[in-house]
């Protein structure tokens, strides 16, 4: 916009003084408006053509200003070009450092693998619960895409299978990483890559066709997401339950909303049991689950009296502050 801004006022001016060159030699030497017109291109293009017709000596002076006003015209035109460039270059530089030591300040973030609408709808519900990200994406035009979910947004324009740029991405210090790229081949390698890189945080594949499934978990993926399954699931889950289905909408969907959300209990919340915590009056949260540290089965509408132990999860429903609120008080702070 501001580009655009710029150069209008530059072709204003370039009309304007163009305008006033005509009109001048229409006042004084009383030419019609096209020969007044042609002398001004030529005066203000100083191609050294001969004057159309004889000038008075006030055409001459109104000749010799209107080359001094041209000169000084098209000179501030080029410095404000040359200024917004140089301008935009520095921004553009600056911006890219900034956002570079941002990126090397994050700590248990998420890496978001690609940057087509699969991981934008990831990078968009990862903003809207708080959760940082950055996103690594080969091509740029579609890295930039990200900035439409919010204007800090993080991004590294790189090859998501590529060791040093998944350094770059913090994966040493990550959370975990979505591998969401259009192709199970390259979702794989970004599998292997940063399972070597990173043994213990959690990695979610995106599969596009079933024959690939093996082969991502045996190079690491902690779960894999089948999208053709999830999207006739869904389709059958509007006809069977359309008010869960909205329900779970407006929960995805709107910024702040109510979600289902995970609370892991910590050393210092342990022994306590679960109506000692007071999860529901200090934090507003609703446990309806949880599953004990080392079990992979989830006991629902768990009793008030159940004791609690490190490692165990706690699931319930609660908008980020809530969710804040409960995990600093089961986690005993």
């Amino acid at each position: 916009m501001r580009l655009l801004a710029r150069f209008r006022e530059i072709v204003l001016l370039l009309v304007a003084v163009h305008a006033v060159g005509t009109a001048g030699y229409v006042i004084i030497e009383g030419w019609s408006v096209f020969d007044a017109f042609y002398m001004t291109v030529i005066a203000l293009g100083t191609v050294g053509y001969g004057e159309t017709r004889p000038l008075t000596t006030a055409g001459r002076v109104f000749t010799i200003g209107l080359i001094f006003v041209g000169i000084g015209t098209f000179a501030y035109a080029l410095s404000a070009i040359t200024a917004f460039w140089v301008e935009a270059h520095v921004f553009d530089l600056w911006g890219k450092r900034r956002m570079d030591r941002r990126i090397a300040a994050l700590h248990d973030h998420v890496i978001v693998c690609g940057g087509g609408d699969t991981a934008l709808h990831i990078a968009r519900e990862l903003e809207q619960t708080r959760t940082p990200f950055v996103v690594v994406e080969l091509d740029a035009t579609r890295a930039e895409r990200v900035r439409t979910i919010a204007d800090d947004a993080l991004f590294i324009i790189g090859d998501a299978s590529e060791a040093e740029v998944l350094v770059q991405a913090r994966i040493g210090v990550a959370r975990g990483l979505v591998a969401a790229l259009p192709d199970d081949k390259d979702n794989l390698y970004t599998v292997l890559e940063a399972r070597e890189l990173n043994p213990s945080m959690r990695i979610v594949t995106r599969l596009v066709n079933d024959e690939a499934r093996q082969k991502l978990v045996k190079a690491g993926a902690d779960a894999i997401v089948p999208m053709r399954r999830i999207g006739a699931l869904r389709i059958a889950s509007e006809m069977l339950r359309p008010h869960v289905v909205s329900v779970l909408d407006v929960m995805l969907r709107e910024p702040g909303a109510i979600r289902v959300q995970e609370i892991p209990v910590g050393a210092h919340a342990a022994g306590q049991t679960l109506a000692g915590l007071r999860l529901h009056e200090r934090a507003g949260i609703t446990i309806f689950a949880m599953r004990e540290a080392g079990d992979l089965r989830h006991h629902f509408n768990p009793a008030a009296d159940r004791e609690l132990h490190e490692g165990d999860v706690l699931i319930g429903c609660a908008d980020p502050d809530q969710l804040a609120t409960a995990r600093r008080i089961a986690a005993g702070a």
